[in-house]
């Protein structure tokens, strides 16, 4: 099995290997660390960046096979990228967390602030190449159209759940450079505070994080409910399902925007979302629909 894996695409795959390794690092941290840095256990950051890019990195090497030619040159450039630009990251957060300081919207030295640019800068890069494999991907050749399409769109959602982290970033209310923290996660409340178990997500404000999970976690989303469905999966139904997730992307970013918890939605949130279940409900009713037809004219 791994050995397949590592012909996917090496970079990626022995980034996710290595990135897997660091989740036991990070649990020895939490038990034997007793910092705090913005309310949580300092190794909780890394923790959750390194399992969501076992996620992220395996996933991708996967989508990669699916290229050949010129398309698959192109795309294992941009990869390996990737995989560069994902590697820096991780050693920005890791390294900050040893030093006990914040590896995001950290301007309190040049040292922070250096530290905290790179990263961003290699966030761009990540975003751009993910946008070039999404592109290739919609010119590649597969035998199954609805695993296609699922892993176009989950592609093509993460683009946008990718680039929620831009909205985290910029002076927030209150901020200023001489306080050396510019930028939060948070919307309507400094980060820290209370959080929700697993996730560290905001209970108290609207929380940036949320959407960004799960956009970025369309790229596995979308394609294992497609396996699941097997042979009832159809193109028409893996556009209704991406359309859904793409809503709920929307939501959540909108109830961020608006500095309510995930956990404490207002009554316009409920609505709202009670008409995106109500629309994709009618959506895969209409798509299993046409599928039947289209199995009885045959």
């Amino acid at each position: 099995m791994l050995r397949t894996a590592l012909q996917w695409h090496r970079p990626l795959v022995v980034f996710g290997l290595a990135m897997a390794a660091l989740i036991p690092v990070t649990l020895i941290g939490l038990v034997a660390d007793d910092r705090v840095l913005t309310g949580t256990p300092i190794w909780f950051k890394p923790l959750k960046f390194s399992i969501s890019f076992v996620l992220y990195s395996f996933t991708l090497a996967w989508f990669l096979t699916f290229l050949d030619g010129r398309l698959r040159r192109f795309g294992r450039w941009a990869g390996t990228i990737i995989t560069a630009a994902s590697a820096i990251e991780m050693s920005v957060i890791v390294g900050q967390v040893i030093r006990g300081k914040r590896s995001h919207f950290n301007f309190e030295t040049p040292l922070d602030g250096a530290l905290f640019s790179v990263m961003g800068a290699t966030i761009v890069v990540l975003w751009v190449m993910h946008a070039a494999i999404a592109i290739l991907l919609l010119r590649a050749k597969f035998e199954n159209q609805a695993l296609a399409w699922s892993v176009r769109l989950g592609l093509i959602v993460a683009f946008f759940g990718l680039g929620v982290a831009f909205l985290m970033i910029g002076p927030k209310p209150g901020q200023d450079m001489k306080a050396g923290i510019i930028g939060a996660h948070s919307v309507g409340a400094p980060d820290g505070g209370s959080y929700m178990a697993l996730t560290g997500w905001s209970t108290e404000a609207g929380d940036l994080r949320v959407p960004h999970f799960i956009g970025m976690h369309a790229v596995q989303v979308l394609p294992v409910l497609i396996a699941l469905l097997g042979r009832w999966a159809t193109v028409r139904l893996v556009w209704v399902l991406g359309a859904g997730y793409l809503g709920v992307l929307a939501l959540t970013t909108w109830q961020a925007l608006r500095g309510q918890s995930l956990i404490h939605p207002d009554s316009i949130t409920l609505l709202a979302f009670a008409a995106l279940v109500a629309a994709t409900a009618l959506g895969v009713v209409w798509a299993r629909t046409e599928t039947h037809k289209e199995l009885v004219a045959a």
